[in-house]
Order: structure tokens, then sequence, then C-alpha cells
């Protein structure tokens, strides 16, 4: 293999392609492999410049260069870093290794370049590049899933969690139902029975007066009763969206000085309603809802105060709002009982001896925000209460 022969046949019979290039960048020797790696014949590279083996967009680059490692020449090993890519005789430009060792003789300095393929090598770099890429993505998508089904089992976590409550809720909101309809429904038809059976008795003996005593303790347990059921109704529709705001041109002097003449006969013994109204008369509002809100709080207001009281009902309409107040001299509500006053069910501890469902100011606030209303109250322990609605114009 140190023989001449043997050297030829390394460079004959090399994989790799061997070029041999003079100082001038002139192909002075090309083996077979160089030939077949770029679509030349046998010699056909012999005295070509090396840049016609470079791709043209490259080539002035590729020439200076090439000038400058003549004159300061160092062994280059394959792979190292570089991207370069070499022209086929065809035009085809492909990704080439290129190697170099410089020498010198007597004849002047050379480079040897020993030039590889590695077209297969960057299809393969490519779809692994892909292949990452692709399987990143589908990480990326599943964890993206992950990431949802997290989210939604959370809040079907949180839903279910809602529904518990509301259904603890609901729970407790009957058995306080059962436990006020017992209570509520049980007395009045306990006084109707008795009054019916006393009734009877002052009919055997005429007794006009007592009998239209017990006729009238009949017809306020009927009344109490209907109270009950309507505040019933009245949850039951705003609950299951049956009420709506639909506002209209209303004299509200006129509409609450009717109110007051029909609630009139539920006033205990001595109580006076009193009208008071200032601004405009004609107002834009749904009547049949602020006729609900009223009757309940004027209702309140006749309930929790004694007799021989004034119940002041006091309207003011202002340029962007109206203002109802509803103000009595009663029972007045308790720091602690304040806190809980909206509640459905509740009832004041200086009131439980008076008869209601404790349903009417749920039923106040609702309709309230039916109108986009706000309610507010002030109150005071055996001092009385002023609840106000201020309705938006």
């Amino acid at each position: 293999m140190e023989s001449k022969e043997g050297i030829d046949t390394v460079f004959l019979y090399a994989t790799e392609g061997v070029l041999v290039i003079n100082d001038k960048g002139e192909i002075i020797r090309s083996n077979p492999s160089i030939e077949n790696i770029f679509g030349y014949f046998k010699d056909e590279l012999l005295g070509k410049k090396i840049e016609v083996l470079v791709p043209k967009r490259t080539s002035d680059e590729h020439k200076d260069l090439r000038e400058k490692y003549i004159h300061k020449p160092r062994t280059r090993s394959m792979a190292s870093g570089m991207e370069l890519y070499g022209l086929k005789k065809d035009g085809t430009e492909f990704p080439v290794e290129i190697s170099l060792s410089p020498y010198s003789t007597m004849e002047g300095k050379f480079v040897i370049a020993f030039i590889v393929d590695i077209t297969l090598r960057k299809l393969a770099e490519e779809k692994l590049k892909n292949y990452s890429t692709e399987l990143e993505k589908q990480v990326k998508n599943r964890t993206l899933i992950l990431e949802e089904a997290i989210v939604e089992l959370e809040k079907t976590k949180k839903d279910l969690k809602i529904a518990l409550e509301k259904e603890k809720e609901l729970n407790e909101l009957k058995s306080r139902f059962v436990s006020m309809a017992s209570h509520e429904f049980r007395t009045p038809l306990t006084t109707m029975m008795s009054s019916l059976s006393l009734i009877t008795k002052y009919g055997e003996q005429n007794d006009k007066q007592n009998q239209a005593k017990h006729v009238n303790k009949i017809k306020t347990s009927i009344h109490n009763l209907t109270d009950i059921l309507n505040d019933v109704l009245s949850i039951s529709k705003l609950e299951a969206g049956k009420i709506e705001n639909m506002p209209g041109k209303v004299n509200l002097k006129t509409f609450i000085g009717d109110i007051l003449k029909e609630m009139k006969s539920m006033t205990l013994d001595g109580q006076k309603l009193i009208q008071q109204h200032s601004g405009n008369e004609i107002v834009y509002i749904d009547k049949n809802l602020l006729l609900n809100v009223l009757f309940n709080l004027i209702s309140n207001a006749i309930k929790f105060s004694p007799e021989d009281e004034s119940i002041e009902i006091t309207a003011q309409v202002l340029n962007s709002s109206i203002k109802i107040s509803v103000k009595d001299n009663g029972f007045g509500i308790s720091k602690e009982d304040q806190k809980h006053l909206f509640e459905r069910f509740f009832r004041g501890q200086n009131v439980t001896h008076i008869q209601g469902t404790g349903l009417g100011l749920t039923i106040v606030t609702k309709y309230a925000e039916l109108m986009n209303s706000t309610l507010d109250f002030e109150s005071k322990e055996n001092e009385g209460s002023t609840f106000s609605i201020i309705i938006p114009q």
C-alpha cells in the first residue's frame, strides 16, 4: 500500500469523492466517486475551476474563501457545523460534507478535498425533525386536551357543589315551609272551626252581636290564608321566570291612593294610612310589580304596628328616579334580626306572635330586582321602620 499502485487503488476505489485542487483553484485530479456524485464523465472535471461544483449563488463567496485558504491552509475535518451544498452537472443542488487537507510539493501548493453526499442523512434528519415536531405537537394537543378535561372536571365539580348546596337549601326551605305552613294554616283553621261552632251557638241564642264578631274572625282567618297562598304563589312565579317588567304610563299619586283605599279595610283600630306626594304625578313604571311591592310593605307596616298609629306612604318623583317610602312607628327590627331580614321564612324575634309567612320581604326584593330598583330600610327596635324603594327613570 506504500507503493504508487497502492495509493492509486485507494484513490480510485474510495467511496468518498476525492478531488485534488492546485493553488489556482483548478481541479487536477478526481476519483470515480466524485464523478458519480456530481454527474460528470471520467476526467471531465480536470482543468475546471472548483467553483463549477458550487451553487452559483455562493460561487463568488466561495472563490474569496478559497483564495484566503490557500494563503493560510489548515486541515479541516468533516462535520464542522457548516451548511454546505454542491452543484451537480444538471444544476441540482444537494447537501455535502467536505474535509480539506492541504499539502505542498516542489510543484506548488495543493489541497485534497474529501466530499460526501449527505442527502439521505439530511432527509432522515428532516424526517426525524418533523417526527419530533409532530410528536411535540401531539404532546401539546394531548396536554391541552388534558388541561381542558381538568378545567371541565373542575367546572363539573363546582356545578355539582352548587347543585348540592341548592339541594340542601331546597330541603331546608321545604322543612321551613312545612313548619311554617303547619303553624300558619292550623291557627286560622282552628279559629274558623271554633267561630263556626260559636256562631251556631249564638244563633240559637239569637245573639247577633257575637255572631257578627265571629263572622269577622272567620273573614280575617280566610284573609290570612289567602295571604299565605298568594305569597307562596308569588315566589313560585318569580323563580319560574313567569313575571316580567313591562313599564307603562301611570299616575303615581292616584295609583298609590287607590292601593291605600283598598288596604284601609286591613288596618287595625285607630290606624291611619297617610299619603304624601311630591314631583310629577305621571311616571313610567310597571304598576303590577309596584303594586306587589307596596302591598307587601304596607301590609307589613299594618301588621307590625300597634293600634292608633299612623303609617306614612311618601312618593318623591325626582329627575332620574322615583323614591317611595313606607314609614311606621311599630315594633321595629333588632340589629341581630336585620342581618337575616331578607331570608325566606325569617320572622323577627319580637313579632313571632303575629301571623305571617316570612316571605313578604323576599318577594319585595325579587320584584325590586325585576324593576332594576334598590331597596333600603332603616329600623330601630320599638321605634318603627322605614322601607324605601328607589326606581330609576
